[in-house]
């Protein structure tokens, strides 16, 4: 009997162990049958791109690596960390509503979401990997090979590479914000405080001017007087265009989801929403040198304390739903 209870016992453990095996080996089958299944469209595959480190010289950084999901797709350092530790020499924007802009990079040096998305593949502070070896690289990986193939009925090229990291940025839209909410009838989406903010904006502070449109940007270039030919020497659109009368100029960014996209400017000088806003309420103050400063930002806007708070707060406003939790306090 004691011996029938064994090999009862056995059985049921070999059972066990025959049952499980199966049951990981199925799933190891059918991952290896399916793992193009991942991706059914050029976003999908966009999106596999965006995080995977097979875009970098040393496979150690992709671009979310600069790019945190968490914040808007914005690095949250003043320059953001390349291949072997080298820095960038301005600060990562968010890529959240970039779909209707018509120039990328601080200094407009692209024009499609494409061209802006060969550049940190490229640049030797950041990933570092020929475009060429980038495209061989990918052509010898089984799963981007069938899946170029399947969404492209290509393989792996720059063409279809830089299309399809471009598509994943396009679904990057926001717009379920309290301001929003507000702006579509919610009376309550909006707090007092930044309820005011938005009349100062568009009124006292004149940020309209700038930030206009759906996404708060005019998509043009201007120089907020950050620059000055000595420690503040990025000279911007300048570096592109070679016209004198864009020294100083950076692109206007749109401002949704500004609130969890700090250090702000192009060099990060600024920690906070606060310090912006005090920025601009007089720019003088803060940088009394400048060179080719814009005329419009010639005189102080005179905002209270209580006003320079209402702004921040109508800034916070525009934060999307998803970011909410990552807002910063300041």
């Amino acid at each position: 009997m004691g011996s029938y209870c064994l090999m009862l016992k056995m059985k049921k453990r070999d059972l066990t162990l025959l049952i499980v095996g199966f049951s990981v080996l199925t799933t190891t089958l059918l991952g290896f049958m399916s793992g193009v299944d991942e991706v059914q469209t050029k976003e999908e595959l966009g999106r596999k791109l965006f995080f995977d480190n097979i875009l970098s010289k040393d496979n150690t950084i992709n671009c979310s690596s600069c790019h945190n999901p968490d914040h808007a797709f914005a690095d949250t350092t003043t320059f953001s960390v390349g291949i072997g530790g080298k820095l960038t020499s301005r600060n990562s924007p968010g890529l959240t509503n970039l779909s209707a802009r018509t120039h990328f990079f601080w200094d407009g040096r692209a024009t499609s979401l494409e061209e802006q998305a060969l550049g940190p593949i490229t640049s030797p502070d950041e990933m570092g990997l020929p475009i060429e070896e980038a495209v061989d690289r990918l052509n010898k990986n089984e799963f981007y090979a069938n899946a170029f193939k399947k969404i492209f009925k290509a393989a792996p090229n720059k063409d279809n590479l830089l299309k399809a990291i471009a598509a994943f940025e396009r679904t990057l839209e926001t717009s379920n914000s309290p301001y929003d909410r507000y702006i579509n009838g919610d009376d309550n989406a909006m707090s007092a405080a930044a309820v005011r903010g938005r009349s100062i904006f568009i009124g006292k502070g004149n940020c309209n001017n700038c930030h206009s449109g759906e996404d708060f940007t005019a998509d043009r270039f201007k120089s907020i007087g950050l620059y000055n030919g000595k420690d503040l020497n990025d000279q911007g659109r300048f570096g592109i265009t070679k016209d004198s009368t864009v020294l100083g100029d950076f692109k206007i960014p749109g401002l949704r989801n500004v609130a969890v996209t700090a250090p702000y400017m192009h060099n990060g000088k600024f920690k906070t929403l606060r310090s912006v806003v005090e920025y601009y309420n007089n720019p003088s103050a803060v940088v009394n040198d400048n060179i080719n400063r814009d005329l419009s930002l010639e005189k102080p806007l005179n905002l209270s304390n209580q006003e320079m708070d209402d702004v921040v707060e109508f800034l916070k406003a525009l934060t999307d739903n998803r970011f909410a939790k990552n807002i910063s306090k300041n």
